[in-house]
């Protein structure tokens, strides 16, 4: 196995680079993995930041891919009032038909090497299983069941399902003035594990539902699982007439081409870097739509990962047990703080997603200097 990091000339070459900490390249041959890992920031702490695998074309699209996610959880962990940094993980090839576990544990090996500076969890393209192989060479990774009744760990798609819907109810309150969700209806884009969750969770709080999904089997299931639910096209989705909108698919579908079919007020949804470029954000303002920044709103997730890393470690930097009850009422608090981001928007006529950055690069920075680079000038 060979471990290379990358210098600065050559990542001074990506438009996402933002001063990172360290980027390193893995090579093993044997195993067939040829990986990144990005570590961003660690002024609060270790950076924690999942393992993504997909299909890239070639080692520069990963790398692009690992400088931009690395540094949007450094965005995230701080919003969610996390002692942690940011970081990430990137495997090159087919999750579906590459994977192999001597690939993740040679990854384990990889993350171990960096002797707790990075801590890996499941993401898009890894899950469970992954995390189980990776943890036999390294103890930095989390996403680990452990099988027990109100356990912290495991899969961390039910928590940020769960934010979301605590966001959506904070949204709700500021635009109409209550947080009841019920008999408002809310578009969904993907019913991957979190967009099928959020349905769960609004279909109980009697929300009239619009989904899309491309996977036929998917569609079925939630006919039957959600009575009532309304499945259009995929690109219908963007011109249906609802409340709010819920991106919970790809990044980048908040657009040019997008935009002007909206019929929405608030946009609140689990995807990642939802507009495209800066621009949207101030487009949307001026179109009245309450824009939810989508890293503030979506860190269910790693806060369940990061209570499953304490309490793991034995290390616990908060003022509580570390519990499941605790870890829950962490991830209600994302309500209070997207609160905090609209008085701040207003109060200072910018749009929610500068708000947020502002006060994420206070949260970071205070303690070795600020990042060239908001999250939503990064597009």
């Amino acid at each position: 196995m060979a471990y290379k990091e990358l210098d600065h000339e050559k990542l001074g070459e990506f438009q996402d680079f933002d001063e990172h900490k360290k980027v390193i390249r893995i090579a093993d041959e044997k195993a067939g993995l040829t990986a990144f890992i990005a570590v961003h920031n660690t002024n609060l702490g270790p950076a924690l930041g999942g393992c993504r695998m997909f299909g890239y074309k070639s080692e520069d699209e990963a790398i692009r891919d690992v400088l931009r996610l690395s540094r949007g959880m450094t965005y995230k962990n701080a919003m969610a009032g996390l002692p942690l940094g940011g970081g990430k993980s990137v495997i090159i090839g087919n999750p579906y038909t590459d994977k192999t576990q001597e690939m993740m544990r040679s990854m384990g090996c990889a993350i171990e090497s960096l002797g707790g500076e990075y801590i890996t969890a499941e993401d898009s393209g890894t899950g469970e299983k992954d995390m189980q192989a990776i943890a036999q060479e390294t103890s930095y990774v989390v996403g680990l069941p452990d099988g027990k009744e109100g356990h912290i760990g495991g899969d961390p798609s039910p928590m940020t399902a769960y934010g979301v819907y605590c966001g959506m109810k904070a949204a709700a309150m500021r635009r109409y003035g209550k947080d009841s969700l019920e008999g408002l209806t809310v578009a969904i884009q993907g019913l991957g594990a979190v967009g099928y969750g959020l349905c769960g969770l609004l279909h109980k709080a009697g929300v009239n539902l619009v989904a899309t999904d491309v996977r036929g089997e998917v569609v079925s299931k939630a006919k039957k699982d959600f009575p009532g639910i309304v499945i259009v096209p995929t690109n219908d989705i963007f011109s249906v007439e609802a409340n709010i909108f819920s991106p919970c698919a790809l990044g980048a579908q908040l657009n040019d081409s997008t935009i002007p079919q909206f019929h929405f007020d608030i946009i609140a949804g689990a995807a990642n870097n939802q507009c495209a470029a800066a621009k949207h954000h101030r487009i949307l303002a001026d179109r009245g739509i309450l824009y939810v920044p989508d890293y503030v709103l979506n860190a269910g997730g790693v806060i369940s990962a990061a209570y499953e890393y304490f309490f793991r470690s034995g290390d616990n930097p908060f003022r509580c047990e570390l519990s499941r009850d605790s870890m829950v009422a962490h991830v209600e608090r994302i309500g209070s703080t997207l609160t905090k981001v609209f008085n701040i928007a207003d109060a200072k006529g910018v749009t929610p997603a500068q708000a947020a950055d502002e006060m994420a690069e206070g949260r970071f920075s205070s303690n070795g200097g600020a990042s060239r680079k908001s999250q939503s000038s990064a597009g």
